[in-house]
C-alpha cells in the first residue's frame, strides 16, 4: 500500500501530547488523523494508542470516551506508545489516591497482552528510568526489521510490563522488562519512538509496512 494513502488514526485518548506523534508520521509521508470517533477508528488501516500520565487517568479517559470496546475489537495493526503500551496489559500496579482516598488496588487494563505493569525494581538506580537505553531482541520480527539488537531508544517511565511470552524485545534497567510487546495485531513500545531518532523512525516505518 502507498504510504501516502494509508489511513492512520491516532486515537485521541485525552492523555497524550499528540503533536509530536503526528509529526513523526508526517515525516514518513503519512498524514494521520487524530480522532476518538468510532467510524474513524473502525475504517483505519493502522491505529496508534498514545499515552502519558497515570494509568488511573488514562483508563478513566478511555472508558469515559467509550474507547475500550473499540480498541479491544480492533482488527487492524495497533501500536501503543509508553503508557499506551501499558494500557494493553492485564492490569497495573500504578496507583493514584482517588477522591475516596483509596489506593493500592490494581488498575484494570485492556487485557489484550499478557502480564501486569509493575513498579520497576532498579536497585540503587534512579526512577524514573529516563534517557537512552538498549533493547535486546532476536531480530526475527518484522516490526524490528533493520533494527539491530542493542539499538538505543528513549525511555521515560517508572512502571514497566513484566517479561512474558508476548515480549518481542527486552531492556534492562536494574532488572529486565518488556521494551516491545506483540500479540496478534496488537503491539506496544515502552519507549517513545517519536523521540528515538533514526531507530524510532525505522520502527514506525516497519509498523506502517505490516
Amino acid at each position: 500500500m502507498d504510504l501516502s494513502s494509508q489511513k492512520l488514526v491516532i486515537i485521541d485518548t485525552g492523555c497524550a501530547n499528540l503533536a509530536s506523534v503526528r509529526m513523526a508520521f508526517e515525516r514518513l509521508g503519512v498524514q494521520p488523523r487524530v480522532s476518538r470517533d468510532a467510524a474513524d477508528i473502525e475504517r483505519a488501516d493502522k491505529l496508534i494508542l498514545p499515552g502519558v500520565g497515570t494509568a488511573v487517568a488514562a483508563m478513566r479517559n478511555l472508558n469515559e470516551r467509550g474507547l475500550v470496546p473499540l480498541i479491544r475489537s480492533a482488527k487492524q495493526p495497533l501500536l501503543g506508545f509508553c503508557l499506551g503500551m501499558q494500557m494493553l496489559a492485564e492490569a497495573s500496579e500504578e496507583t493514584m489516591t482517588g477522591e475516596d482516598g483509596n489506593s493500592g488496588a490494581l488498575i484494570e487494563g485492556l487485557g489484550i497482552v499478557p502480564g501486569k505493569i509493575r513498579l520497576m525494581e532498579v536497585g540503587n538506580l534512579r526512577l524514573p528510568h529516563m534517557g537512552w537505553n538498549q533493547i535486546v531482541h532476536d531480530e526475527t520480527h518484522p516490526l524490528l526489521k533493520g533494527i539491530p539488537s542493542g539499538s538505543y531508544f528513549y525511555f521515560v517511565h517508572s512502571y514497566a510490563l513484566e517479561v512474558t511470552d508476548a515480549t518481542l524485545a527486552t531492556c534492562d534497567y536494574g532488572s529486565p522488562f518488556t521494551a516491545i510487546v506483540g500479540k496478534g495485531n496488537f503491539f506496544g513500545a515502552q519507549f517513545h519512538p517519536e523521540r528515538s531518532g533514526s531507530a524510532g523512525a525505522r520502527l514506525l516505518q516497519n509498523f506502517l509496512d505490516l
